[in-house]
């Protein structure tokens, strides 16, 4: 591993972040009464200079640099830190442009012609177009499993060229009006033409690399020559640690100024400490349950409305989610761009719930409901739904599978599981999950109508006829579809008082979500 220069912080030591939480308690916890003011972040003007060191969860030694490899939290946040892609997801999700200072179609949306900004990766060479092209070439390699590769699939490469260094024209295997997802899809960074080995990585981001020890730290410094301004910070230093209580002690210790991922009972244990600043990001993971409705039960649509209609989504978010979110409407991407806000939001009915069931022949049926530890609060709301269940005579019997294999498991076994989702485009979540032919169609849910909706949208270049053609989808959806969502959870940060710059507008996934070249120490 390369050693951590003269000046840099090592990783905490084991009786710190990278031990767990229990060595620091003693010490950190005594006098941390609740009748502290709470911290805010400094106001006035942002000012430059200063280490930010960001304490994150992280996958120990097999961490990569590689930002087509990038999956953890920690590793999108290093990549969006080093690299660039050509547009990113703004705070509703709607497209905002980064590398790509614009593009536009041609008449029939099979192809796109994109204009690069003037960008120099850090080794002073200029972004051009060949190094988008080479890129998205090594993303979509057949041979390899990048994550992107599926959101880049309808890019033919071999059709697409560079007009010149600094315009890309793409050619599409279909037309498709929706062309920035493609441009902003999750892990679609732009490196230097012919890049293999990362080491060393170069990039266009806002940080250059300095130094990494897999498992503990990565330091970085600024990039005074950023296209999008220079960062405040003059470095910033990610440390690892898995244990969440180990990330909030490190921060009320003074060893960290950024604890990412904190649950809601550290967010109200804190609320009134002085030492600690939380940051909720709204809408960042969707929380529900999937029902396949190409099989009994769920094949029947009177079950599936009294499923919806018995579930108390306001005591789910209350307990699963200890009240950090908001409530679902059965409908992804609560206030994102072309979200179909305007249907009511249901509430509980029991008798009509009983009325269907009674109607579908189901009553005292038994229900097995999938779910693993697989993702915070599965467990807790597998035993909620069955207890809100057994009040309108279904027998729904949560079972714990295998956390390894769970998210394959359900794709094509069992009829009700447990499921959530970060945030992309309601495109992107019709097209992934919900067409006939979708790869990850948990619900099963294949309807000749629907994918004509879906057709009709992403090929029509009028923002109105496509915006009519996501709400009739949505509303198909509402009434009958698989998907039982229930809320939508906070992202939860900590951050010292001496942080600014940390936006709350900004879900998990999003360009401003773990960004710090925005970010300032006061």
């Amino acid at each position: 591993m390369t050693p951590i220069p003269t000046g840099a912080t090592p990783g905490l030591s084991r009786r710190g972040l990278l031990g767990g939480a229990a060595a620091l308690s003693a010490v950190l916890l005594t006098g941390c009464g609740t009748d502290n003011a709470p911290a805010t972040a400094p106001t006035g003007q942002p000012r430059r200079g200063g280490r930010l060191r960001a304490a994150f969860a992280g996958g120990g030694a097999n961490e990569t640099l590689d930002p087509h490899l990038a999956n953890l939290f920690v590793e999108a946040s290093r990549a969006k830190a080093m690299y660039d892609k050509l547009a990113d997801y703004g705070p509703d999700v709607s497209i905002r442009p980064r590398l790509a200072q614009r593009w536009e179609p041609h008449a029939d949306l099979t192809r796109w012609r994109v204009h690069l900004r003037e960008a120099t990766f850090h080794d002073g060479r200029p972004v051009r177009a060949a190094d988008v092209l080479a890129s998205y070439a090594r993303i979509t390699d057949p041979k390899r499993a990048f994550r992107a590769k599926a959101s880049l699939a309808m890019i033919d490469l071999r059709a697409s060229r560079a007009v010149d260094d600094r315009t890309v024209e793409f050619a599409l295997t279909r037309p498709f009006a929706e062309f920035g997802n493609l441009l902003a899809a999750f892990g679609a960074y732009i490196v230097p033409e012919d890049t293999e080995t990362f080491d060393r990585p170069v990039g266009s981001g806002a940080f250059v690399f300095d130094s990494f020890q897999p498992g503990r730290s990565l330091l970085l410094r600024r990039n005074p020559d950023h296209w999008d301004g220079a960062a405040y910070l003059d470095e910033l230093e990610y440390l690892i640690s898995n244990d969440e209580s180990a990330r909030i002690n490190a921060l009320l210790g003074g060893q960290v100024e950024y604890a990412h991922d904190i649950t809601p009972t550290t967010a109200r244990t804190h609320a009134g400490d002085g030492r600690v600043a939380i940051t909720r990001m709204a809408n960042s993971t969707m929380q529900g349950f999937t029902m396949k409705v190409d099989r009994p039960p769920f094949d029947n649509r009177d079950l599936r409305e009294a499923m919806f209609l018995l579930t108390d989504r306001r005591q789910l978010v209350d307990t699963v989610l200890s009240g950090a979110g908001q409530v679902g409407n059965d409908l992804y991407g609560k206030g994102y761009q072309y979200y179909a806000g305007d249907i009511p939001q249901r509430t509980p009915d029991l008798d009509r719930a009983r009325f269907l069931i009674d109607r579908a022949g189901a009553k005292g049926l038994r229900i097995t409901l999938d779910t693993a530890a697989v993702a915070s609060g599965f467990v807790e709301a597998a035993t909620v739904l069955a207890d809100q269940a057994r009040q309108v005579g279904l027998t729904v019997v949560p079972t714990t599978g295998n956390k390894d294999t769970y998210w394959k498991d359900i794709l094509t076994n069992g009829v009700l599981a447990c499921y959530r989702s970060g945030a992309m485009p309601i495109e992107t979540h019709i097209s992934q999950r919900l067409l006939t032919n979708s790869t990850t169609n948990a619900t099963r849910w294949a309807r000749p109508e629907f994918d004509a909706l879906y057709a009709k949208a992403v090929s029509s270049p009028d923002e109105a006829a496509r915006r009519q053609a996501y709400d009739d989808m949505q509303r198909m959806l509402h009434a009958e579809g698989g998907f039982l969502i229930w809320g939508f959870a906070d992202f939860l940060v900590a951050t010292g008082p001496n942080v600014g710059g940390v936006s709350a507008d900004a879900p998990a996934n999003t360009l401003d979500w773990a960004r710090f070249d925005k970010v300032w120490l006061g």
